[in-house]
């Protein structure tokens, strides 16, 4: 760890970052009521979920609808299965959380078995706020 006088991070430093971060959200709270509009727009002039193009000031403006489907997993799999078509089910096996934590506090399990199992990540995050709100 730095000491406070060797370090690379100034006071600066802390004010730019953090009235960036305030432009930033501006900003992108601006940018999504013109989004907004602008689907609207679309909507009324040729309808939901359709695409739409128009050109104002040099600017092409243009809404492409992405259609996305999947199968809804409880009646289809129900509908395989009276078919029986099981070859079409996938058996997905998993660890459950849960029941795991419930394990080790009834005893039925301890920590030491699945030493090696655990998978640990760490994201790390910046923050910066005024000691004295602005």
């Amino acid at each position: 760890m730095l000491n406070n006088n060797d370090s690379l991070i100034t006071g600066e430093m802390l004010n730019k970052y953090y009235e960036l971060n305030k432009k930033k959200k501006e900003i992108e709270m601006e940018m999504n009521t013109l989004k907004d509009a602008f689907q609207a727009y679309f909507n009324n002039l040729v309808g939901c979920n359709h695409k739409g193009e128009i050109t104002i000031s040099g600017f092409k403006l243009q809404r492409q609808i992405r259609k996305t489907e999947r199968y809804q997993e409880v009646d289809t799999v129900r509908r395989l299965e009276e078919l029986q078509l099981h070859d079409l089910i996938q058996v997905v096996k998993k660890p459950d959380d849960s029941k795991i934590k419930s394990a080790f506090n009834l005893g039925l399990l301890s920590p030491k078995q699945l030493e090696g199992c655990i998978v640990t990540t760490f994201s790390p995050a910046i923050s910066v706020k005024p000691l004295i709100p602005r």
